[in-house]
């Protein structure tokens, strides 16, 4: 009774199954004990048995993952213990089994996560109980238009003895999201005050029988159950009504506390290893009209789904020994939580907290895309987003339902021109580039607008790390308090200039390109300047996230490197000692001599810098770190945050995150190739092959790769150690970098006699062997 006064409280029982009542006891709860739902189901949950409510509601950290099809406008989530959640902010499904004649929920079993062949987003939960094996999986299907959610159980005796079963699956409201998730979608719990249970007794089109849910036709099951009921709130959780079994006959209830819910439940008789397997469908898009449309029972629709997303993930092949393939399947998995994430063209970081488009994840996801076979998907973002340009040529840092968000976050500009460039380094598509022409001049126009907005004697008086700078914003998420004069505004609006320099030149616009370059070679000299002069004001010897705070931040400079393509220009001694002290402190982490409360998986970007500057074995040893903070690590993702204490409450961001999810890709893909931008001293435009295998996996058969995209074309190649030489055949597919193909090994196999197509070849430094044809075949003395 929120915001009630009242001196008596009077007791009614008169409207109960029975007047037979006696009052034993009464509590004044505190107003936090039911402040909003959430609350007053947490309250609730504490004192009822563990495993009669989610994790979430019981002081618990669940984890979760989506199930979605490739861009469609909607995504349901299944649990680690197997509910599963129709939709954003939706109920969910739940299953109970009874066994013996007592109830059996999660808390009850042992549970294990798993995804189809490893890496299809096709995610299954597993129960093991002494009685029993019980299978949950979720699948998704259709188009954008109409696609829906099927969820299928099979439960197996693995007893000695013919037993009696009864499955159960509770409608509840309460959704996967748990209530720690409060952005944008408030997790916990989803309102039904009105349920309904319709029998194929009274609805002849309905094969298995349907719920209704607030009075819309919400889930459709395969077969009939033997019973079924819904309660009110009031009357009891139908769970508890499972573990008493006094099941009401209630088939329809309106309930105003919102807390209605329901359940089907199916006894059967099992042999010894028997099966037996049910499901239900839910429309994610379209109604049910879509539902219904779709052919065959859920083994055959589960096993189109799982060859329609083969043939979206295997574009690219990477054949490593076993002990890489966990990281193979992280790269497909990756791939295709970034693409169900995206709804329609918009490229977004998650489904739930995130459900919008930055054109910083989108710029980072398309990257990632474009290298893994999905520029179409890359191409219509960047045509979509590009339009919310506002007419001054700022571009905003996000958008979403409502249109531009007109917060100025200036890493946005830089990202834009990066996106335009990157697809077309892609697609080579000269009318794309026509088409956003407009985009580039007013993206440069307004950089030039704030970069001379600060390049002033008055901002060189106050502090000359400023000069020429972009002006302070929030772009950066630590700087959200207070905007910052940030380096990864400026290492992105560099790389802005760079692509919008080249786009002018790619279209044969001489006048542009060089007062692009005159700008772009201005802010350079400038960014320098300002990096030597941060780290004198603030004695540090390490390159800083943010010109006026001299903090160290190795995720964000990993930016410079890539897509920054900064590596040969930056101070050396600077750079290096950057990410000198992020090991140190890395390993510190790792090991338990620094306490650590939380961090974020953005960190994997730190993974392609290790490679680019030669740290192949520090790279591996810190994926190792960062798999092993995988939740569940078989769904092969991460949340936004990860906690040092996973089972205490906190608020996750989306899990999967998709920009983590590009982080990782484009780092992982980094291993196998990158492009060495030119960018001074001795670095050169080059395809770098090799850099982040380890030389363990070389033995037998090697390591392959086929169908990886390149802005040079399709790359493709073998590398193994046979005997006493390593061999590398390069495939055709590739139009030669102006720096060659380089190969890089590892130290322990370089540097000894090279052939190429049997000619002697030399090597450049400790480790480097320069490729100048292709095809090629490279044949290395390794005895």
């Amino acid at each position: 009774l929120p915001e009630s006064e009242a001196r008596y409280i009077r007791l009614d029982p008169s409207a109960g199954p029975s007047g037979r009542y006696g009052l034993a006891e009464v509590t004044i709860e505190p107003l936090a004990f039911a402040a909003t739902p959430n609350d007053f189901v947490r309250s609730v949950a504490a004192q009822a048995p563990r495993g009669r409510y989610p994790r979430g509601f019981i002081g618990e950290q669940p984890y979760w993952t989506i199930v979605g099809i490739d861009g469609g406008d909607e995504q349901g989530l299944i649990g680690e213990d197997g509910a599963v959640e129709v939709a954003r902010g939706g109920f969910s499904i739940e299953p109970f089994v009874l066994s013996s004649g007592k109830l059996v929920t999660w808390a009850d079993v042992k549970t294990s996560q798993s995804l189809q062949e490893n890496y299809l987003p096709i995610p299954s939960v597993g129960w093991r109980h002494a009685d029993f094996d019980l299978a949950i999986t979720a699948f998704a299907q259709g188009t954008r238009a109409s696609s829906q959610l099927t969820a299928r159980y099979v439960l197996t005796n693995t007893t000695e003895a013919t037993r009696d079963y009864t499955l159960a699956l509770a409608l509840r409201p309460l959704q996967v999201n748990p209530p720690t998730q409060l952005l944008s979608t408030t997790g916990g719990v989803s309102a039904i005050k009105a349920l309904s249970f319709d029998h194929p007794a009274g609805h002849t089109e309905l094969k298995g029988g349907a719920w209704q849910v607030n009075g819309v036709r919400a889930v459709s099951l395969s077969q009939a159950p033997t019973t079924g009921f819904v309660s009110s709130f009031d009357s009891g959780s139908v769970v508890d009504h499972l573990a008493t079994g006094e099941h009401p006959e209630t088939l329809r209830i309106d309930d105003p506390t919102g807390l209605a819910s329901g359940v089907a439940l199916y006894t059967i008789k099992l042999a010894p290893g028997a099966t037996y397997a049910l499901d239900w469908r839910a429309p994610l898009s379209g109604g049910f009209a879509g539902v219904d449309a779709i052919p065959g029972d859920a083994e055959a629709r589960q096993a189109q789904v799982a060859a329609h997303w083969r043939d979206k993930l295997d574009r690219v092949t990477l054949r490593v020994p076993e002990q890489g393939r966990h990281l193979i399947n992280t790269l497909r998995t990756g791939l295709a939580h970034m693409l169900i994430s995206r709804e329609g063209p918009r490229l977004q970081p998650g489904t739930r907290s995130y459900a919008r488009a930055w054109i910083r994840d989108g710029a980072m996801i398309a990257e990632g895309l474009l290298r893994m076979g999905r520029a179409d998907v890359a191409e219509e973002f960047l045509r979509w987003y590009a339009p919310y340009q506002f007419d001054n040529g700022k571009v905003p840092c996000c958008v979403d339902d409502r249109g531009s968000d007109p917060v100025p976050e200036n890493d946005s500009h830089g990202e834009l021109l990066f996106t335009i460039a990157e697809v077309y380094r892609y697609t080579r598509d000269r009318k794309l580039l026509q088409d956003m022409w407009p985009h580039v001049i007013g993206a440069v126009r307004y950089m030039d607008e704030l970069r001379l907005s600060e390049r002033t004697g008055a901002n060189r008086a106050l502090n000359p790390a400023f000069y020429g700078m972009m002006p302070a914003s929030i772009s950066h998420e630590g700087y959200s308090a207070k905007p910052m004069h940030s380096y990864w505004d400026n290492f992105w609006t560099l790389r802005g200039y760079t692509d919008a320099t080249l786009i002018a030149q790619w279209l044969g616009r001489d006048a542009e390109a060089i007062r692009f370059a005159a700008s772009r070679d201005q802010f350079r000299t400038d960014l320098t300047a300002s990096i030597e002069a941060a780290t004198k004001l603030h004695g540090i010897d390490y390159i800083p996230g943010a010109a006026e705070l001299g903090d160290f931040d190795a995720t964000s400079t990993t930016i410079a490197l890539a897509p920054g393509g900064q590596q040969g220009r930056l101070p050396q001694a600077l750079l290096r000692n950057t990410f000198e002290r992020y090991w140190r402190e890395f390993v510190a982490r790792r090991d338990g001599s620094r306490e650590w409360k939380d961090y974020t998986p953005y960190e994997l970007r730190t993974i392609g810098t290790f490679v680019r500057l030669g740290w192949r074995d520090r790279a591996h040893e810190a994926l190792a770190f960062f798999f092993a903070d995988q939740q569940p690590r078989s769904w092969n993702q991460w949340a936004e945050v990860v906690s040092r204490t996973p089972r205490t409450p906190f608020f996750v961001g989306d899990l999967p995150h998709a920009w983590v999810a590009s982080d990782y890709v484009r780092s992982a893909l980094d291993m196998f190739a990158y492009v060495r931008e030119s960018s001074g001293r001795d670095l050169d435009e080059a395809l770098v092959i090799g850099a982040g295998i380890p030389a363990d996996w070389l033995d037998g058969e090697g390591v392959a790769v086929e169908g990886l995209r390149t802005p040079y074309g399709v790359l493709g190649y073998t590398l193994r150690r046979d005997g006493g030489a390593v061999r590398l055949r390069l495939s055709t597919g590739l139009k030669l970098p102006p720096g060659g193909v380089v190969l890089q090994l590892p130290a322990a196999l370089a540097g000894g006699r090279a052939r190429i197509d049997g000619r002697p070849a030399t090597w450049s430094g400790s480790d480097e062997l320069r490729i100048d044809r292709v095809p090629a075949e490279v044949v290395i003395d390794v005895r």
